[in-house]
């Protein structure tokens, strides 16, 4: 019986939510599996208002049980809200049953940040005796200081440099805009790269507009950023764990151990949820944690 209003739910997000074919799938794919699970518990022949919390909460332990993160689960969950809440607005069911539908807690990962001392080791790590030297710099220059996804990082534009304000022009998720303030070092450094940059002869016609390419005149790809740095950190020597994203986490988070306003935080990184930037706050309560431990007297040790 669920089928139909699945079909129908397609159509909604297709024609009225307009949302990506990704998105979509996602929804059906989570969806699918509820339709899998009341078959596999002979419960598919109840009509869509007989069903009730106690089966969805039954749906999601049998997920749990299948070994499905935490993190897959409060995507399903996240997804049965809104086929509910369809089912509402279509007049199908009286009652939102999805309601009171709890979501398994999510385990937060504290992101790998580097210090200052130690972006200025990668920075010096770099060759600029080879060819390639330049980009690098140029490539780990802009990371750290607008602090870009590396999908924005591959996909920037010379169109979208605005140097003489100092801003570049920033193609996020889900194909929105944002203006991101550069700094004058990035900014020297991408320069130098240009330069060379010009005198490439076989760019390829799709990739005259993108800012970093490759020594066959193409579009960087995402993969070779990533190799790029971890081979730089392999390098230096540093301990920790690098990837382009490491330098996102250490702008947000240099930004905000120097006072920055958490929302223009949100902003600059292009966060659609402020709960998502405050992740970055976990130094300054380490540093909270440690002054108590320090000078606080009842945290002192016993003599």
């Amino acid at each position: 019986m669920i089928e139909v209003y699945i079909k129908s739910f397609d159509a909604f997000l297709r024609l009225e939510k307009g949302l990506s074919k990704a998105s979509i799938e996602a929804y059906m794919s989570d969806l699918k599996k509820l339709n899998n699970f009341l078959k596999h518990a002979e419960l598919d022949k109840l009509s869509i208002a007989n069903l009730a919390l106690e089966h969805l909460q039954q749906f999601i332990h049998y997920l749990n049980e299948l070994g499905l993160s935490p993190n897959s689960q409060a995507r399903i969950v996240s997804s049965l809200k809104a086929f509910f809440r369809f089912l509402m607005i279509e007049n199908i069911i009286l009652t939102d049953i999805s309601e009171l539908l709890s979501a398994p807690k999510l385990h937060r990962n504290i992101p790998t940040v580097l210090s200052y001392q130690e972006v200025v080791e990668l920075f010096n790590t770099i060759d600029h005796s080879k060819k390639e030297g330049t980009r690098n710099r140029a490539i780990l220059e802009v990371l750290y200081a607008c602090g870009l996804r590396v999908s924005e990082l591959v996909n920037l534009k010379l169109s979208n440099l605005y140097f003489d304000v100092g801003f570049v022009r920033i193609i996020g998720k889900g194909n929105k805009e944002r203006l991101v303030p550069i700094g004058e070092s990035a900014i020297k450094h991408v320069r130098f790269y240009l330069q060379e940059r010009n005198q490439q002869e076989n760019i390829d016609p799709k990739s005259r507009d993108i800012v970093f390419l490759n020594r066959r005149g193409k579009q960087l790809s995402r993969n070779m950023v990533f190799i790029i740095i971890q081979k730089l950190a392999k390098e230096s020597k540093l301990t920790k764990t690098v990837s382009p994203h490491t330098f996102r986490h250490t702008f947000a988070t240099h930004l905000i151990e120097g006072g920055a306003d958490l929302k223009i935080v949100q902003d600059l990184l292009g966060h659609e949820s402020i709960i998502t930037t405050e992740i970055y706050t976990h130094l300054d309560m380490a540093y909270l944690k440690e002054t108590i431990q320090l000078f606080h007297p009842r945290s002192q040790p016993k003599k």
